[in-house]
């Protein structure tokens, strides 16, 4: 029987407490232990990016994370994280509205990465869009899409930041 930890996890501004093997990855305790199956099996090599969730606002690949790594009070946000309750994140809603997901398989991981750029970046070129999503592969869309969908976002995110300020 493998050594099991217990571990509490702050998943989505929620503590979790888990009691897991310790060569489980973050990936498998989301999608198995705490039911999070947002965030997606790909590769488990750390190449394609459809597992990438935040930890403490910054991308990383859940299936070369171990969750000891990973225990709070550090914040770890998934794909069903990026929603205000039952209101979906603005990328959310521009992915669906452009045509962005395909498939779906990839769009976790394009979600939160995107999500993560717009936080530290509200106007983001074209260039910075591509660069910050160069580590999550899709094999439907020819990216196109999803970028124009993160630039819609972007410009709704700084619209109602300006609605907010004034």
């Amino acid at each position: 029987m493998p050594q099991r930890i217990p571990l509490v996890l702050n998943v989505n501004a929620e503590d979790h407490e888990v009691f897991v093997p310790v060569h489980k990855t973050l990936l498998e305790v989301l999608r198995e232990d705490l039911d999070l199956t947002g965030t997606k099996h790909g590769c488990e090599l750390g190449e394609c990016g459809a597992c990438a969730v935040l930890l403490d606002g910054e991308p990383i690949l859940s299936c070369l994370a171990l969750p000891v790594e990973c225990q709070a009070p550090a914040a770890i946000v998934t794909v069903e994280g990026l929603s205000n309750g039952a209101t979906p994140h603005p990328l959310q809603v521009a992915f669906a509205e452009l045509g962005a997901a395909q498939c779906g398989y990839c769009t976790p991981g394009m979600l939160v990465t995107a999500s993560a750029l717009l936080d530290e970046t509200p106007s983001p070129s074209r260039e910075q869009i591509v660069d910050a999503l160069s580590g999550n592969l899709c094999r439907c869309t020819g990216y196109v899409k999803i970028f124009e969908a993160v630039e819609l976002a972007a410009e709704r995110l700084r619209a109602s930041t300006a609605a907010v300020s004034v």
